[in-house]
């Protein structure tokens, strides 16, 4: 997929810090030379902390944006499969509760990079990731945009009375996970609450069709129009 806007160089690492009875480990990545500049949480899939998540943190940050993927399953051991009974099983022992922990952690933790301009961070996740970037805007107002591509919806929607910030919902309508239903609860939600957001559908896009790594379920076309409605929300939002 083509990056919208001209590439930066960057720098990743690994780093560690903190979180509520846990160190947690994540994966940054800068690019070279930036000050005062928006970040952005990439929250992983239920495989765990792998190659494609930081791949997409790499890719923002050759867009101007300080990324960060934490590995929410550091509570678990940091592991990473492509089992999905395995994926299932390690996604139903993290507790909501400890994932929205280390993700309020994680945001204490960009506050600390010199490089971040804390009154712009945004966040983006994928499937388990994606419920995790609803919900996750919330709980903690430092979170300025929110991203979720195909995640579960809160039911009761009641949650989202809280956002304090922008939503932008990413589904394929052959999703096998997230209902239409779901998806219209969400506009009716954001709706109702007087929310800024948007739900884009695509369809006949399967559950994680922006996963270029999985040619089962990856749709190039849908991915990028995607990814480039992704940068545009961030830029509106973020100012950058």
């Amino acid at each position: 997929m083509t990056e919208k806007f001209t590439a930066q160089q960057v720098k990743d690492s690994t780093v560690q810090y903190q979180g509520d009875g846990v160190t947690i480990t994540a994966y940054l990545v800068k690019p070279q030379g930036v000050s005062n500049a928006p970040s952005i949480i990439v929250i992983q899939e239920w495989w765990g902390l792998n190659d494609h998540i930081k791949d997409i943190a790499r890719r923002l940050a050759r867009c101007g944006y300080i990324a960060i993927a934490p590995d929410l399953y550091s509570r678990l051991g940091n592991p990473i499969t492509t089992d999905a009974d395995e994926a299932g099983r390690l996604m139903t022992a993290l507790q909501q509760e400890d994932g929205l922990k280390d993700l309020n952690a994680t945001i204490a933790y960009l506050k600390t990079v010199p490089e971040v301009d804390a009154s712009r961070i945004g966040t983006m996740g994928f499937c388990m990731g994606g419920s995790y970037a609803l919900i996750l805007p919330t709980i903690n107002a430092s979170i300025k945009a929110a991203v979720s591509f195909y995640g579960q919806v809160p039911d009761p929607d009641t949650p989202l009375q809280k956002l304090h910030a922008p939503v932008l919902y990413i589904y394929g309508e052959d999703d096998g996970w997230i209902t239409h239903d779901h998806v219209d609860r969400l506009r009716g939600a954001l709706h109702a609450y007087g929310k800024t957001g948007e739900a884009k559908t695509y369809p006949k896009a399967p559950h994680a069709f922006f996963n270029d790594t999985r040619p089962d379920v990856y749709k190039s076309e849908e991915a990028a129009d995607a990814w480039n409605r992704t940068l545009a929300f961030f830029s509106q939002h973020l100012g950058h």
